[in-house]
Formats: C-alpha cells, sequence, structure tokens
C-alpha cells in the first residue's frame, strides 16, 4: 500500500530533498507540496495525502495553526511536524493542536522514511530529545501550567494499571519497550494501548502524552 505524503515548508530546495528521499522508498509517495500552511490545508483536502510533513515556521498561516486546522476539519491526514527547532513551547503547541509526530530536520533519511511510515500506522513518534524537552518544562520548571479538571477527570477513568502504562507512552516507550519493561506481552501493552486511547477520547498516542501532562500525571508518577 502507497503512503500519500504532502509536504509543506517553505523552504523550495528543503522540500527538493526530502521529495528525493521520500521517493527512494517504494511505498512512499509525495502528491503535494505547500510554501505555506494555508496551502497545506488546501491540499491536504484536494491532495488526500495520509501524512503531512508540516514545518513550524512559515510565512502567513504557519505550521502549528495548519496541524489545528487539519484537525479541525476531520481531515484524515495525520500531521508530522519537522523542523530545526527543540524548542519546548514548539512542541507543546504543535502536539495540542493535533500532531502525532515530531522530528527534527537532522533525522537521517532512514529516520525520516522510518518517522512517516510510523505515522501512517496511527502512532506517534517523538524524537528522543523532544520527549526530555517536555520533561524539562513541565517537570523540572517552575513555571508549570496548573493542572485541569477535565483532563483529570478524563484520567480517573483508567485503571492503575493503564496509568501506569500511560505514563510510558508518555515518556516516549515503543510498545515493545513498555512490554519488557513490565514483562508482559507486547500484545498486551498494545491492548492496554488501545483501551488508554478509547477510554480518553484521545485519536492517537501524541494526544495522550498532551493528556499525560497536562493532568499532571507525569507530575505525580515521579
Amino acid at each position: 500500500m502507497t503512503i500519500r505524503v504532502l509536504l509543506a515548508d517553505d523552504d523550495a530546495l528543503l522540500r527538493t530533498g526530502v521529495a528525493v528521499v521520500l521517493g527512494s522508498a517504494g511505498d512512499l509517495e509525495v502528491v503535494g507540496e505547500a510554501a505555506d500552511g494555508l496551502r497545506a490545508v488546501e491540499l491536504c483536502r484536494t491532495a488526500a495525502p495520509d501524512v503531512v510533513l508540516m514545518d513550524v515556521r512559515m510565512p502567513g498561516v504557519d505550521g502549528i495553526e495548519a496541524t489545528a486546522r487539519i484537525v479541525a476539519a476531520g481531515l484524515p491526514a495525520r500531521v508530522l511536524v519537522l523542523t530545526t527547532f527543540r524548542n519546548d513551547d514548539y512542541v507543546w503547541r504543535a502536539l495540542r493542536a493535533g500532531a502525532s509526530g515530531f522530528l527534527l530536520k537532522r533525522a537521517s533519511p532512514e529516520q525520516l522514511i522510518a518517522a512517516v511510515r510510523t505515522v501512517a500506522a496511527g502512532d506517534t513518534l517523538l524524537d528522543p530529545t523532544v520527549t526530555r524537552s517536555l520533561v524539562e518544562h513541565f517537570v523540572l520548571r517552575a513555571e508549570r501550567p496548573a493542572l485541569e479538571s477535565p483532563e483529570r477527570s478524563r484520567l480517573d477513568r483508567l485503571t492503575v494499571r493503564e496509568q501506569q502504562v500511560l505514563r510510558l507512552v508518555a515518556e516516549g516507550l515503543s510498545n515493545e519497550q513498555i512490554a519488557d519493561l513490565l514483562v508482559i506481552a507486547e500484545s498486551t501493552a498494545k491492548t492496554h494501548v488501545k483501551r488508554i486511547l478509547l477510554k480518553i477520547d484521545a485519536r492517537d498516542r501524541a494526544q495522550a502524552v498532551v493528556l499525560a501532562y497536562r493532568s499532571g500525571l507525569m507530575e505525580q508518577g515521579r
């Protein structure tokens, strides 16, 4: 099955390079390019991509706002934010907007191809340095946001074991890593994650990560 990819970046040279990399993978096809967020949203409607490689800083409508519009419109495309910035504010805003992954532009071609496949499969991908950035911002800093009761009520729907699994998901662990750590079958870990997403009304692991931080679960776990 071919994965349809839309490139959204105001750097034409970078788009060309990324297109070449993706074109080297037999199962990936670039179906459109956009130099700004507004055009990216339009192409999501007409070109029907499975994954959007979205830059953060673009003229007019930026990548974060474009991501929010894509999600709000109920379009099926999943957004993988690809940027040079590791700034925790960008990470948080992109995840809250509905991004399904966050990868730094310094990633290797192999990592980029794997990231697109991961997000297209419905999983979440966070660069390890991005996960650490979230931890630093919401656990180690004094300016953490106040815990929000709607998030707490959603968290209360989970069993103790499911809260434990959610913490591990928020730390960036895969189902295989969670299974190894908890000494359970990978299929069991996968089932836990699916039930968690259903209970907290999250469409993917990225939204689950957002809930874990906004609810105070990560701080509580420490």
